[in-house]
């Protein structure tokens, strides 16, 4: 996978720590007893199989010799990725402001290859713009100072990088016509994020659909969701569904499945992308 060290940090704790569940299991070893080798608990050893937490050499050398890894080259390999996984991304400087659980989703999203979404809410975050973002954040945090609320704009912009950058995902996202409904910012503000979508739409790597309120009951009922995909073989696809305090991180096959099922579904009954340029410069003229 193309992608420099920080924004694969996260990727890398992962299959780190698929690589260590596969060796553990092979050996018929139980987490309790793992935990026991390294001095911690069995939820350490859970969060460390999950790439929930950086990695200590030590910790891993010792997991290693628990699971029978002798083989130098296999060993160096392994501990190798733990100098690859621990390097911050540039999302740690603003951890904040930051949910606990965005910074994994943030470091996925920096090393997806593609990336299919559905957005009913309002516009998807990598596609705003920095007065509709302002707007948007303000609204989901009234109370928030305005330094926060800055930084967190910050991110947001930071993120969008990824769509131009010279490893860009393929990026397909479909909204629901009442994500923008909503003139969130004032009718001029949101003019400006409808033209701003248009012009976004025609990047090569961008796809833009919309699900207009004339088609009806959909495939998506459930809410807006993400699924993201990778280039490396040893790492799934994961579905993220974000809550108000949480989020989920999906990525057994059944589960992805369906969530790629639906946003097929989305794509095949939504306005293709000429029609959803017509519809929102006929709606931006409107406002």
């Amino acid at each position: 996978m193309a992608m420099d060290s920080s924004s694969g940090s996260v990727v890398r704790r992962i299959l780190l720590g698929s690589q260590l569940r596969r060796l553990r299991e092979e050996r018929g070893i139980t987490r309790d007893a793992a935990g026991y080798a390294i001095r911690a608990s069995e939820s350490k050893i859970s969060r460390m199989e999950l790439g929930r937490v950086s990695f200590k050499t030590r910790d891993v050398e010792d997991l290693l010799t628990l699971y029978g890894v002798t083989d130098e080259r296999e060993r160096e390999a392994l501990v190798g990725l733990v100098r690859q996984a621990n390097v911050a991304g540039w999302w740690h400087s603003y951890s904040d402001v930051l949910p606990g659980w965005f910074p994994t989703y943030v470091g996925l999203e920096s090393a997806a290859t593609a990336i299919d979404a559905y957005e009913v809410q309002f516009v998807h975050g990598l596609l705003q713009t920095e007065e509709y973002a302002h707007a948007v954040i303000t609204a989901g945090q009234p109370d928030a100072p305005r330094a926060e609320l800055e930084r967190r704009v910050g991110v947001r912009l930071e993120r969008q990088k990824r769509l131009v950058a010279e490893d860009a995902p393929e990026f397909k996202v479909v909204l629901d016509e009442a994500s923008i409904a909503r003139p969130y910012g004032g009718r001029e503000v949101m003019r400006r994020q409808l033209r701003h979508l248009i012009d976004l739409s025609h990047m090569p790597n961008v796809t833009v659909q919309l699900v207009p309120f004339s088609y009806g009951g959909h495939a998506a009922e459930s809410g807006a969701f993400t699924v993201l995909g990778f280039s490396e073989s040893d790492l799934p696809d994961v579905a993220y569904v974000e809550h108000l305090t949480s989020a989920l991180y999906l990525d057994k096959p059944e589960d992805v499945g369906k969530y790629r099922a639906a946003i097929g579904r989305l794509q095949r009954v939504a306005q293709n992308p000429e029609e959803t340029r017509q519809l929102l410069a006929g709606i931006a003229q409107q406002l």
